[in-house]
This record gives structure tokens, C-alpha cells and sequence, in this order.
């Protein structure tokens, strides 16, 4: 981290990551690989990303709420629930082949392009959001799963979290992002903590890593709101279908 452009470096991936999580997800598998290359190992960076990560779903929380978009107390909810299971995620110590998890995952991706371009339309002037009952507590006990692979790898999830706050909560794109980093910002305190007790936190390069991404994550919370759910899903096959291709041929 000696070289002069690091810093700079990161602070402007981290703006494009910040932006690129707040609206749709995928943005660590940017980061993580910039941190590598500046000469992180790889578990510490993992650790070190989550720094941002924090600042970035902080940031992008406070923007969505200046903006009038809040679903409190359900992201509460959700984001106890994930907290607990991120603890356990982020003890996880197995190992996974990088190869099969990529094209895993680039299925998984696939899969969701599929759903957000095809999927079936919601009314939401028609239907009601459905936050309470047992919609409350499918969220929770998906969440607390959600939580455990949130801490243990984080790689995508944030496609996940929307779709499925879109079609089970019956929430709009741009409320379930909302949503999104609140809850995200909930598990990350947590998975962080144990990152940091097994010492494998950079603090001076995820500080610096998290004014690009809280700078990025302001700039999509207001674009986002504005522009509306259509911006929004276009965004998201987008990215997808970029992260998908990527990870099916990166060995």
C-alpha cells in the first residue's frame, strides 16, 4: 500500500461500489478484489471490506430517510434477526472451492435476471404491502439465514434481499432497498466484531475504502428515489447479468 495511487484508487472504488450496493448489489465483488490487489490477504480483506460496507449502508440509510423512504420498525425486525445469523456466518472457518462457489453463484445470478425481466407484475396500487403477521415472521426466520451467509460471504445477497422483499413483502424496488441497507448495516456491526477479535481488519485502508462508499451510497439513495423503480430494475438486471458472466468464467 506504499504505491501513490492506492488511496485514491480506493476511494474511488468504493464510490462506484457504494453506488453500485445501495441500488442493486454486487458491489464487494469489485472491492474485495481491488483490496487483494493492493496487497491484502484475502481473509483480511473480507474483514476490511465490511468497514465500508458499514459506512456505505449508514450513509445510504440516512439518505433514504431524507428522502421520506423508511420502513421502520419491519427493517428493525429483519435486521435483528440477520445480526444473529451473521455472527455465526462470520465464524464460519470452511473451506469452499472458488471456482464451484463462483459458478454457483453465477447460476443463482441468472436466476434472478430471470425473475426481476419476467417475473410477475405487482399492482402496488392495488396491493398492499404485507409487513405484518405471518409475512412478519417468514422475513424473520429468512432473514437470520440470510444473516448467516451475509457474514460468511456476502457475495450477491443484496439481489436476493431485494427480490425477496419485492415479491413476499409486496414492497416496492426502492423501499426494498431502502430496507435493504438498514438491514445490511445491522449484520455488518456484527460480522465486523468478529472479524476484528480474530484481528484481520485493516482499519486505516477499510477507513479510507468507506469515503468512496458512503460518498457513492449517498448519490444512489437520492438517484434511486427519483428515479423511480423502473431506473431501478433496469439497473439491477444490469447487474446482474454483468456479475453472472463474471463469475461463471473467472477461475
Amino acid at each position: 500500500m506504499e504505491e501513490w495511487y492506492a488511496y485514491p484508487l480506493l476511494i474511488l472504488v468504493g464510490f462506484v461500489v457504494g453506488f453500485i450496493n445501495t441500488i442493486a448489489g454486487g458491489g464487494s465483488l469489485l472491492s474485495l478484489p481491488i483490496l487483494i490487489f493492493l496487497g491484502l490477504p484475502s481473509t483480511l480483506a473480507n474483514g476490511t471490506n465490511r468497514v465500508a460496507v458499514i459506512f456505505q449502508t449508514a450513509i445510504a440509510t440516512a439518505g433514504f430517510k431524507s428522502k421520506g423512504v423508511s420502513t421502520f420498525p419491519f427493517n428493525i425486525y429483519l435486521g435483528c434477526a440477520a445480526f444473529f445469523g451473521s455472527i455465526l456466518g462470520a465464524r464460519l472457518a470452511v473451506d469452499i472451492s472458488g471456482a464451484l462457489f463462483n459458478r454457483i453463484l453465477a447460476i443463482v445470478m441468472i436466476c434472478v435476471v430471470l425473475i426481476v425481466a419476467f417475473g410477475p407484475k405487482i399492482g402496488m396500487k392495488e396491493i398492499q404491502e404485507r409487513l405484518t403477521g405471518k409475512y412478519l415472521w417468514l422475513g424473520i426466520i429468512s432473514f437470520f439465514f440470510f444473516g448467516i451467509y451475509g457474514g460468511f460471504i456476502n457475495a450477491g445477497l443484496g439481489f436476493i434481499i431485494i427480490l425477496f422483499l419485492h415479491y413476499v413483502n409486496r414492497m416496492t424496488l426502492v423501499r426494498s432497498n431502502a430496507t435493504k441497507v438498514a438491514v445490511v448495516f445491522m449484520y455488518m456491526v456484527s460480522a465486523l466484531i468478529v472479524f476484528a477479535w480474530n484481528d484481520q481488519v485493516n482499519w486505516k485502508i477499510g477507513l479510507i475504502l468507506a469515503i468512496g462508499n458512503g460518498s457513492g451510497a449517498w448519490v444512489a439513495s437520492r438517484v434511486s428515489v427519483n428515479m423511480g423503480d423502473g431506473f431501478v430494475k433496469k439497473f439491477l438486471i444490469f447487474m446482474v447479468s454483468i456479475l453472472a458472466v463474471k463469475l461463471w468464467f473467472y477461475q
